[in-house]
């Protein structure tokens, strides 16, 4: 690529607001923001289910950890049917189901119809990630893979912020059913503007420009690749496991934070849901802020691992440093700015995590990403159900962030074997 070309592709990509692939990137960030509203809302309405319902903190884990299944067992299954089929299809399926098991969580009447629309609503999300960046692969430039991941990561993590509060307001006009009702047809609403603007080759845009075209990757359509899944599991197997370093404590947040305020300090409804929206925010600014450091790096340096792995260690060890911390105080207003500093340092990680599948294999980034993802979908189900164990154990809400620092510090560790900077090729040498 020439020189020319390089300097025009971020002239056009911060000054064309509403260019074609600055539409699709909005797409995807209200797609992350709406996935992760439909994804914990629960955590904000738990204590009000557990009451109604009267279920225990371990069957509550258990509640929450059956989105995690269908991750684990449909997520590369997912990815592959985006690289075959492409993510304008597969995302259209996908969020429509996830927003049916969201509305029909409103109709539940006990602890099995909440395990079953959970497994339900993560058999819709299970897809949509990897989905998402198959699509996103397509349409971005790989100088800003940190960049792109890092902003619809931390639409996410606001949808993380904005939610607790939502639903608090939702819970006062029509209760904690009338909250799943709204939020399942506003993700539907979703589907039809995605099906109606997005392509997969970016080419067949209506609204394309030939400037918006500069560095997009040249690909093979989906059906002329046969993923080789022995050796792309193998090599992304040291992406998975630091992943799942991340994802326990990252679910540790999403799934026990507003119930950390609401039952472990005993706030009311507004109070807890305020302070876990505090903490939540910190990570919005985490998802992107690790994603334009990481890119930055990776300019300056032409260094991929380098680029990827310097934030990723930052983040982890910051926000293992924090929770030691946080062990240690006894103020709620200090344990909040502790729980806040290392939401901030954990979601740092995000967005060079992600960015490593498109590194490594940018022809499967699909099925890559989901492969990683895996890593998240199993930490979502043992570290759900361990929290609850323990708190029903020992009823100390500070004892589980102790496997948080310890995971932390291995996932450092073993990032140092996912080689980003090594492309994957199709055939072996």
């Amino acid at each position: 690529m020439t020189e020319q070309a390089t300097a025009l592709r971020p002239t056009h990509w911060s000054k064309s607001i509403f260019s074609a692939p600055n539409v699709v990137l909005g797409l995807l960030c209200i797609l992350y923001f709406s996935a992760y509203v439909d994804r914990v809302n629960i955590s904000t309405t738990a204590g009000m289910m557990r009451k109604e319902f009267g279920i225990s903190n371990v069957e509550m884990g258990v509640v929450f950890s059956a989105f995690a299944y269908p991750y684990v067992l449909f997520m590369v299954f997912g990815g592959w049917l985006a690289d075959r089929f492409g993510a304008r299809r597969v995302l259209m399926v996908c969020v429509s189901v996830a927003a049916v098991a969201t509305f029909c969580t409103s109709l539940v009447s006990g602890v099995v119809g909440l395990f079953m629309c959970r497994l339900l609503l993560g058999f819709g999300e299970s897809v949509m990630f990897p989905s998402a960046t198959r699509g996103m692969q397509a349409w971005i430039p790989s100088d800003r893979y940190g960049f792109v991941q890092g902003i619809t990561h931390s639409f996410s993590r606001l949808g993380n912020a904005v939610t607790p509060p939502i639903v608090a307001a939702l819970v006062i006009l029509w209760g904690w059913r009338g909250s799943f009702a709204v939020m399942g047809v506003m993700t539907l609403a979703w589907v039809g503007f995605w099906v109606y603007y997005y392509r997969d080759d970016p080419r067949d845009h209506p609204k394309i420009r030939p400037e918006d075209l500069i560095g997009l990757p040249e690909r093979a359509p989906a059906k002329a690749r046969k993923i080789p899944w022995l050796r792309l599991g193998w090599r992304m197997a040291p992406v998975t496991f630091t992943y799942f370093c991340y994802g326990w404590s990252a679910w540790v947040y999403l799934n026990w934070l507003p119930s950390f305020f609401f039952e472990g300090q005993g706030f009311d409804l507004k109070k807890s849901a305020a302070f876990a929206s505090g903490v939540f925010f910190a990570g919005v600014v985490g998802d992107t802020v690790g994603g334009l450091m990481s890119d930055a790096v990776k300019r300056r340096t032409g260094n991929v691992k380098l680029a990827r792995l310097s934030v990723l260690w930052i983040g982890m060890l910051g926000s293992a440093v924090c929770l030691t911390a946080m062990m240690y105080l006894h103020d709620i207003m200090w344990i909040s700015l502790a729980l806040a500093a290392g939401f901030f340092f954990l979601e740092l990680v995000i967005a060079p995590a992600w960015a490593v599948p498109m590194d490594i294999a940018p022809q499967y980034a699909g099925t890559a990403s989901a492969m990683m993802n895996i890593g998240f979908a199993v930490a979502g189900i043992l570290s759900s159900v361990s929290f609850g164990w323990i708190l029903d154990l020992t009823g100390n809400w500070y004892l589980p962030f102790l496997c948080s620092i310890g995971l932390m510090l291995a996932g450092t560790m073993t990032s140092l074997l996912m080689h980003p900077e090594r492309p994957f090729i199709d055939e072996p040498a």
